[in-house]
């Protein structure tokens, strides 16, 4: 006597995997997340203004390190040595000024490009010269309202998944 051979189902028409329900609202939350990662935001509408702005140089350092302007600002750069002779080269806009000790030198440029750009002193100064870096910011701070944006999405999923758990009984 012969056995019948087992039968299998079908390779060539797979069954689609069972969609579960908490699938769908994890897919909108990535997607949502997506969205606030690389949607690029809107430009700001602030009037250009004219700035002026401090910076002491001394001792292998900036003061301050980091300087925050808007796009289209005119920027004016008042160069401080305070103890031997510096100067201020800012990348990208190719603009150099020197300042002897004691002394205040004017720099001048409008902010056209977006971006982080760092300016060094552009005399030999001693040993640490080459360390002698700032940062020049033009434009909104897009980095942060997008990560405080995520946090606020983190905590959203993290409430609503908390109330959904609560009217479950758990065996």
């Amino acid at each position: 006597m012969t056995r019948p051979l087992p039968t299998f189902p079908s390779l060539s028409t797979p069954t689609p995997a069972p969609v579960h329900r908490a699938a769908w609202p994890l897919l909108a939350l990535a997607l949502l997340a997506l969205l606030i990662l690389f949607i690029p935001t809107p430009g700001r509408t602030a009037v250009p203004t004219s700035r002026t702005l401090r910076v002491e140089a001394s001792s292998f350092a900036f003061s301050p390190a980091v300087i925050q302007v808007n796009r289209g600002d005119e920027v004016t750069i008042e160069l401080v040595a305070t103890d031997v002779v510096h100067g201020l080269y800012l990348d990208d806009y190719g603009l150099e000024v020197t300042a002897d000790p004691g002394q205040t030198a004017r720099l001048t440029f409008t902010a056209d490009k977006s971006g982080v750009f760092r300016f060094r002193c552009s005399v030999t100064c001693g040993s640490l010269h080459p360390f002698m870096i700032g940062k020049l910011k033009v434009g909104a701070n897009d980095l942060l309202w997008r990560g405080l944006s995520l946090l606020g999405l983190a905590a959203l999923s993290g409430w609503s998944w908390s109330w959904s758990q609560n009217g479950r009984v758990r065996k």
